[in-house]
């Protein structure tokens, strides 16, 4: 995808000239096969800061109503995007994930479904369900100093180590909730450790 590749090597000098941008944990995301990044959501920079340092291609799920807008619409579907319709069916974005995965990508999501500054925000099994449909891993990310990039902070990525749903058979519902708990705890844990 060589538009992605093109705003990435164009993004990256912006994102550390304006908010000196640091990536942990890179080590812990595979460098190929189907994969899952599954991060917090601070501010309309995480996509572009989490594309930025994750070492691979990140193809990402996006409220439909940002496809509408003029440009940006064009621009994000340009580098892999693709919408997600979060008041009606899910399904066109669910097959289009998993395609992804089940070609060997790499997908970005964020749990929350959208930005969550006060914590209060229902997380969905959207990822677990993904995780079992694709048999992919799941690493846990944290995006940390987005939501005061306005006062030029510091952003920081972080990665954790990659997470598996049971692989000797099929996922019950129990297991993606408790799946879904386990990458939102992980999440937590960085973010607590961002700035250490």
């Amino acid at each position: 995808m060589k538009t992605y590749d093109v705003a990435k090597g164009l993004l990256i000098p912006i994102f550390r000239a304006l908010w000196r941008i640091r990536g942990r944990g890179i080590e812990n995301v595979p460098r190929s096969g189907p994969l899952i990044v599954a991060c917090n959501h601070l501010s309309y920079l995480d996509p572009p800061a989490l594309g930025v340092i994750c070492p691979r291609r990140l193809s990402y799920m996006a409220k439909a109503e940002l496809f509408r807008i003029p440009v940006l619409g064009a621009v994000i579907r340009s580098v892999g995007a693709y919408p997600v319709d979060r008041a009606g069916s899910a399904s066109g974005a669910i097959k289009r994930s998993v395609a992804v995965l089940r070609a060997g990508g790499a997908v970005g999501i964020f749990p929350e479904g959208t930005r969550n500054l006060t914590g209060a925000a229902q997380v969905r099994e959207g990822v677990a369900l993904l995780a079992s449909l694709a048999r992919a891993p799941v690493v846990p990310a944290c995006v940390s100093g987005s939501d005061r990039a306005g006062r030029l902070h510091r952003i920081s990525v972080s990665f954790g180590k990659p997470l598996y749903l049971p692989r000797d058979r099929k996922a019950t519902r129990e297991d993606l909730r408790t799946f879904t708990e386990r990458i939102m705890s992980e999440i937590h844990v960085l973010a607590e450790t961002a700035d250490a």
